[in-house]
């Protein structure tokens, strides 16, 4: 299934201007992939093989508490920042803008690529862009299948909640600051994480 508005030619002009980014940027400038997640602290049911005759018990809470992380992704060092909120909204989202700075200091700009949430097309957000280095760039509407992000977070998930239960939230943010601040996985993610974008909505 992909999103009914889903526009085709909207995609590949991106796409168009992705590669020309890549191409003319210069090499200290790095391009992010931004969105955000909201993983439950419960464990996901994802697939396993059971003998016949057996049950395999996953234990887990009511699903009521949830983490919401804020990040970007770089796929060429598949470097993730990230940041932990109570809220995702214009203000985290400066204080994450405000993060990626720090790590770029000698860089005249920082690309990010972005959905169209509301809050990113705040105008709390265009006063801060207005003093800072970032340039946020905006994917077509209905297009997350351009947001490389979105895999990143998915293979998160895959990795951090399928068959596994956390008995404390502490203990699962644990998790997911070990897995973003890990390279273990860095071998999969390059495999994953390449920018042979899937153009949707074109049947």
């Amino acid at each position: 299934m992909v999103p009914g508005k889903a526009d085709a030619g909207k995609q590949r002009a991106f796409v168009q201007c992705y590669e020309a980014l890549k191409a003319n940027k210069a090499l200290e400038d790095p391009i992010y992939f931004m969105d955000a997640t909201h993983p439950h602290h419960n464990p996901v049911a994802g697939y396993g093989w059971i003998k016949r005759g057996q049950d395999h018990e996953i234990r887990s809470h009511t699903g009521r508490q949830r983490l919401n992380i804020n990040g970007v992704i770089n796929t060429v060092n598949l470097q993730a920042i990230v940041r932990y909120d109570d809220t995702i909204n214009a203000q985290s989202t400066i204080q994450l803008f405000q993060r990626i700075e720090a790590h770029h200091r000698t860089a005249a700009y920082i690309h990010i690529i972005c959905d169209n949430a509301r809050y990113y097309r705040s105008q709390l957000i265009r006063d801060y862009l207005n003093d800072s280095k970032i340039k946020l760039v905006f994917l077509p509407p209905y297009a997350p299948n351009l947001n490389l992000i979105e895999r990143y977070w998915k293979f998160f998930k895959k990795k951090i909640l399928y068959g596994r239960f956390s008995k404390m939230l502490a203990k699962l943010f644990w998790r997911n600051f070990v897995f973003t601040a890990s390279h273990h996985y860095e071998a999969e993610l390059r495999t994953l994480l390449t920018d042979n974008f899937q153009i949707i909505g074109s049947t």
